[in-house]
């Protein structure tokens, strides 16, 4: 009875570790600023989740294009229209990648580590290879990640025309990613 009792605990103790290296995120911020002469562009989005198994460095973002919110409804109307993100024929961006550092960071020591996140940014239905610096920091368990790079529209086939809106945005967004798993 006792070695029973002793393997359904050994049993419960490695099923709670395995659970506890995927971790998720629904507490995801993500921030676009955009700056010309013209004005500046702010859309934040509060809808995206995200996943990090903190034993294979494994990180993936799903972001719903339309949650983006704008100051000016006109900015949203644009940024979701077919000449711009066309988001109803692509309703997501994500992010599939790996930390390639992953030995330099300890999820079970409070800390703030350094990373870098190599893999594949999928957006308007193109994908392209990034590779970028994020900050994690652990404190009481927590983890929690951070990070700011700039997006080329134009690597992602974001058509610009004469005129306005084009007039509007840069060519170049900043992208702030903050999540707290």
């Amino acid at each position: 009875m006792k070695k029973f009792l002793l393997t359904i605990v050994a049993l419960v103790t490695v099923s709670l570790t395995a659970f506890a290296q995927k971790q998720t995120s629904s507490k995801t911020h993500i921030k676009f600023f955009s700056s010309t002469p013209a004005e500046n562009i702010e859309a934040n989005n509060y809808k995206s989740i995200s996943t990090l198994d903190t034993k294979t460095g494994d990180i993936v973002f799903s972001v719903p294009m339309q949650s983006f919110e704008f100051e000016k409804a006109l900015m949203q109307e644009h940024f979701n229209s077919k000449k711009f993100l066309d988001t109803k024929t692509n309703p997501k961006a994500k992010l599939t990648g790996k930390i390639a550092n992953l030995d330099k960071i300890n999820f079970e020591k409070d800390g703030s580590y350094t990373a870098v996140v190599e893999g594949e940014l999928t957006i308007n239905g193109v994908t392209n290879h990034i590779k970028e610096k994020a900050t994690f920091t652990v404190k009481s368990g927590k983890i929690s990640l951070s990070s700011k790079f700039n997006v080329t529209l134009a690597d992602y086939k974001v058509a610009f025309t004469k005129g306005k809106p084009s007039t509007n945005i840069a060519k170049t967004v900043e992208v702030t990613v903050e999540a707290n798993y």
